[in-house]
């Protein structure tokens, strides 16, 4: 299944970043959050990317075309350095298509930009790239598809610290919660799409604004609720946080790590 991920972010809010740098090449640990995105969707069998690049896509094209996967993988090195064996790989069997989408363009114009590269699939990943979650995959395209819809979308809980109040006409504060506590949920990204989405998109349209309003109507648009680990990097902090969780070693999002923990503790004998 392709997977379409929107590079052209900015990411203005993330300062010590630099301004030159695409958001989805701000790094968590030693790779971009770009790859870890990738990496995510190539656990679970998903290798056909499409990259809808924007501002400074130069920048994108480059790190895949200069990749060193010797930064991710163990290797053996011998003959004074004349000979070099990977011993795993991660993007070799990746199939990566880089367009040029617009450096002003919306998300939903991007998505068009690409439709031709898509439109002969009955459906299709779609990701922000900027945000990182170890939400079950297999289980959100059983949900989508046993509800025949036409797009899905991960549903969260925000993890921010803002408080949510309800006023009277008067002014007098009716109530005020901790919006982490209470049932709102935001749109986490992570989408399914079908191609009929390309006939509910029309010229300069967002992706979830027209669009999706249309398939609210039509009862063709699912959420898929999800309480696991979900984190976008939209601030500085954010990027922080995801530092600091990625440091600690055994990040959440790194879901192709625990299968090969799995496999590596199914190999150690029991004590007697």
């Amino acid at each position: 299944m392709k997977v379409v991920l929107f590079c052209g972010g900015l990411g203005t809010r993330i300062r010590d970043a630099g301004e030159n740098v695409p958001k989805p090449m701000i790094t968590i640990g030693y790779r971009p959050v770009l790859w870890h995105v990738m990496r995510y969707y190539a656990h679970f069998g998903h290798k056909d990317f499409v990259l809808c690049l924007g501002h400074r896509g130069d920048i994108i094209k480059d790190y895949f075309l200069n990749y060193n996967e010797c930064l991710s993988n163990d290797f053996v090195l011998s003959e004074g350095g004349k000979k070099l064996e990977l011993m795993g790989s991660d993007i070799q069997d990746w199939k990566i298509t880089f367009v040029e989408t617009g450096a002003a363009a919306n998300i939903g114009q991007r998505l068009k930009a690409v439709e031709r590269l898509v439109v002969d699939e009955p459906e299709f990943l779609v990701n922000y790239s900027d945000g990182l979650s170890d939400v079950p995959l297999p289980l959100q395209l059983e949900h989508f598809r046993r509800h025949e819809a036409i797009a899905s979308f991960v549903s969260v809980k925000p993890n921010v610290s803002y408080h949510l109040v309800s006023t009277e006409p008067d002014g007098h504060v009716a109530s005020i919660e901790d919006i982490g506590q209470s049932r709102v949920r935001i749109n986490g990204g992570f989408f399914i799409l079908r191609r009929e989405i390309f006939d509910r998109i029309h010229n300069g349209e967002e992706l979830v604004r027209e669009p999706f309003h249309r398939l609210v109507c039509e009862r063709r648009l699912v959420a898929y609720e999800y309480d696991g680990f979900w984190m976008a990097m939209d601030t500085f902090k954010d990027r922080q946080q995801l530092e600091e969780i990625y440091s600690r070693g055994g990040a959440p999002w790194e879901v192709w790590n625990r299968t090969a923990m799995a496999d590596a503790a199914a190999l150690i004998p029991c004590a007697l």
